[in-house]
């Protein structure tokens, strides 16, 4: 039986087009019929012209690219994190199991930021594991705190609801990641607290990213960032870093949407906010600074069609140790797309291998190795380092 990973891009393009036509399809994305036809004949195509295939197709880039069936088919442990996940969410949205004695506020704290590091290591399986039990004892806390310290619970309960959402998203797991990302921001608007209402707000915003739904992404993004922006020589670093990312988030919507005016006037802003800081810190979950804006920069120019701008921007990039492994990988990810169109593409694949080699798990949630090697395939690639990032991605539609 044929696997969704044995097609090739243009031909899961055409199964996911069904009896809709060529034409139609160019119309709904805005692209030419010609590169339409390029796409499903596999002779290329570039990033922004996937994603606005996979908007117009209403399924994930990834799905496109093969790297998850239209369901996407996981690995026992993912389902049984997933399962466990959900139903902790479900649960705990219904006060089942709420009723529990709650470990203490130390304790708590410790596991749910416990958790957040590993998610942000790019362990997103592990990250679900701990985010289960810190989402119990969140719902427990609140249960059982005291009318002065009822809104500190719901803001810390908000935050276990995101990071469930977030792993779930991860997984294509979408309705499990809308229900969660939805209690998150039932609990922020409880608590009162605008800060963990826009990290809700740009969460949600990712959701729609990774769902293709992008007019939505742009419009969430914007609320999110206008709610909390802080006066003129405002020093919170709290504020601050959360503000920040709400408006790089919102200069990456804007960049897959083609819109590069926007991004780039909106990664300014960006870039401004993260000079103020001075540095990176990390607050309810979210993480921003200087470095983080000088990676997502590379990503932006590469997604806008500028790679010769993202592989200078890298090189200026200053130093990117406040990064988590997770957010350095991508940024390595962008360098490889970027050295993949300006046609190198031998040293797109060695910056790929030794991404997916330093963290395979990592990897095989991401769309971005797909694309690149199938670029690179279609060039003057190393036919061997290709087999080798093909065995490492478990993948058969890297070689072509």
């Amino acid at each position: 039986m044929t696997q969704w990973g044995d097609y090739s891009t243009g031909e899961r393009i055409k199964l996911l087009r069904g009896p809709e036509t060529q034409e139609r399809l160019a119309e709904a994305t805005g692209l030419s019929v010609h590169t339409i036809r390029k796409a499903e004949g596999d002779r290329g195509v570039s990033l922004q012209s996937l994603l606005l295939i996979s908007a117009a197709l209403h399924a994930d880039v990834s799905v496109v690219l093969g790297q998850q069936a239209p369901r996407r088919a996981m690995r026992g442990t993912d389902r049984a994190m997933l399962r466990a996940l959900s139903q902790t969410v479900h649960d705990a949205s219904a006060g089942i199991g709420a009723d529990v004695e709650p470990s203490g506020a130390a304790a708590l704290a410790a596991g749910l930021g416990a958790a957040w590091q590993v998610y942000r290591s790019g362990d997103y399986v592990g990250a679900g594991v701990r985010a289960a039990p810190a989402l119990r004892e969140a719902a427990a806390a609140l249960r059982s705190a005291d009318a002065g310290k009822v809104c500190e619970a719901r803001g810390t309960l908000a935050d276990a609801y995101r990071l469930a959402a977030y792993v779930a998203n991860q997984f294509g797991a979408r309705d499990l990641a809308y229900a969660a990302i939805g209690h998150a921001q039932d609990e922020a608007e409880r608590a009162g607290d605008e800060v963990r209402g826009a990290c809700t707000a740009s969460g949600r915003s990712w959701i729609y990213l990774r769902d293709a739904r992008l007019e939505q992404a742009a419009l969430t993004a914007r609320r999110s960032y206008e709610a909390i922006e802080p006066r003129f020589g405002n020093r919170d670093l709290g504020l601050l870093a959360t503000y920040g990312w709400h408006v790089t988030l919102a200069a990456v919507v804007a960049a897959r949407r083609g819109r590069v005016e926007e991004a780039d006037d909106l990664l300014s802003q960006g870039r401004a906010v993260a000079a103020r800081m001075g540095r990176d810190v990390e607050v309810n979950g979210t993480a921003f600074g200087p470095a983080v804006v000088a990676a997502q920069a590379v990503g932006i120019s590469v997604s806008t069609g500028r790679p010769g701008r993202a592989l200078e921007l890298f090189a200026e990039r200053g130093d990117t140790s406040p990064l988590t492994d997770s957010a350095r990988q991508r940024m390595m990810l962008d360098v490889a797309l970027a050295q993949s169109d300006t046609r190198q593409s031998d040293a797109a694949l060695d910056t790929l291998l030794e991404v997916c080699s330093s963290a395979p798990q990592w990897a095989r949630h991401q769309a971005l190795p797909g694309v690149i090697a199938q670029k690179a395939s279609a060039g003057s690639a190393t036919t061997g380092k290709l087999r080798k990032l093909a065995a490492l991605l478990g993948t058969s539609v890297i070689i072509s």
